[in-house]
């Protein structure tokens, strides 16, 4: 009876106390509160929204974020208030670990990929379902060793993802395509700042670049977080459509130019008045007619007018015809024949 009593106080050690609590955390014995006690070899489980903060009695502090599971397998207290050996096994989930006052060669972690060495040191891993295992550096170093061989960890924001095959890949600075490579948004949420720690635990001086990177995501399960839901707002109406500009008057067609007016033809030179004819030479005065009683006369042997016409030769105005210059002179005139 005393030895079954003594065996139970065995296996009931405790290491440390639960510091933070938030929805549900649950041990061995069921859901754990602030200020409860944890044991050796007790299993700590959270929900898809819990986030439990510890502290072990040498002052090594370990945040297990949402949907962890992690059993405290080895511990070994010596009187100096440090421990010879700290050993833990996280089955899956995100966690933070802050060193304490122990040696850290006291300090391992195991996961699915291999082995977790700490260096005094401060980091953040995340163990996905397959196990997949990452391990992000804050500060001082930290060793990993799995199938394939060892990486260390030097500078703070130093990463390191392994798989349950022995792949290992080289460290590097973490970034954002971290979330990609897990295959989980909700991975490495104290760094993103999707659950926030206390202050002991938050200030670590860097987030590598992570904050805000995976979107926060709540418990459906959790009553408080439904209550504290703030009612959902109503959809913003659209925006109006800007009323359409109305269409520009068409330009008025230019006036076409008036055609140039043809130009004034020249007026035509004025016909020269043409000459006037000569003046006619001025008939000599006609000769004064033969009387009746002349050489030439009724009785001359010309006959009625001495052979020619009544006016000697002449048209009835004094003219001559045709035959006016050639009548006989010696033989016209007021004579008639010789005198």
């Amino acid at each position: 009876m005393v030895f079954g009593l003594v065996t139970h106080t065995i296996a009931a050690e405790r290491v440390g106390q639960a510091v933070r609590i938030k929805t549900e955390v649950a041990g061995g014995r069921g859901p754990l509160v602030v200020r409860s006690p944890v044991h050796r070899d007790e299993r700590i489980r959270t929900s898809s929204s819990g986030l439990g903060q510890f502290e072990f009695m040498d002052g090594t502090k370990l945040a297990i974020g949402w949907g962890s599971s992690v059993v405290i397998d080895k511990f070994v207290y010596d009187d100096s208030r440090s421990v010879k050996r700290l050993t833990l096994k996280a089955a899956k989930g995100t966690f933070r670990w802050v060193s304490g006052k122990s040696k850290s060669s006291a300090y391992e972690i195991l996961t699915p990929a291999g082995t977790i060495g700490v260096r005094g040191t401060a980091f953040d891993f995340y163990v996905g379902a397959d196990g997949t295992t990452a391990v992000v550096l804050l500060s001082g170093e930290a060793s990993f060793c799995g199938p394939g061989g060892c990486e260390q960890l030097r500078q703070r924001c130093d990463c390191v993802v392994a798989k349950r095959n022995g792949d290992v890949t080289d460290v590097r600075r973490v970034d954002r395509n971290i979330f990609r490579t897990l295959g989980n948004q909700r991975a490495l949420p104290f760094l993103s700042g999707s659950q926030e720690l206390s202050q002991g635990l938050q200030r670590m001086g860097t987030n590598c670049g992570l904050a805000a990177a995976a979107a926060p995501v709540t418990d459906p399960n959790d009553r408080r977080q439904r209550r504290r839901a703030p009612a959902p707002q109503p959809p913003e109406r659209p925006d109006k459509p800007d009323k359409p500009d109305k269409p520009s008057r068409p330009d008025k067609p230019d006036r076409p130019d008036k055609p140039d007016r043809p130009d004034t033809p020249d007026r035509p030179d004025k016909p020269g008045k043409p000459d006037r004819p000569d003046k006619p030479d001025k008939p000599g005065k006609p000769g004064k007619p033969h009387g009746w009683h002349g050489h030439h006369g009724w009785h001359g042997h010309h006959g009625w007018n001495g052979g020619r016409d009544w006016n000697g030769g002449r048209d009835w105005n004094g003219n001559r015809g045709d035959r006016g210059r050639s009548g006989r002179s010696g033989r016209s005139g007021h004579s008639g024949g010789s005198r």
